[in-house]
């Protein structure tokens, strides 16, 4: 079970549909809690976010 709290959300919104973040969507991403609409984009996200930043540590 995740410890991050919605009320520490930095966005409000979900990037990817604009709708309202849920408290099981959470990520911390850069020591921040980061907020999506569900799961799935959330997963999306992270999975985005981990490429990224592999190929940038290359």
């Amino acid at each position: 079970m995740s410890n991050l709290k919605l009320e520490d959300c930095a966005n409000e919104t979900c990037p990817w549909s604009g709708e309202p973040v849920s408290a099981d969507s959470l990520v911390l991403y850069k020591g921040k809690v980061v907020g999506f609409c569900n799961p799935g984009c959330r997963d999306k996200f992270e999975k985005a976010t981990s490429h990224f930043d592999a190929a940038i540590q290359d």
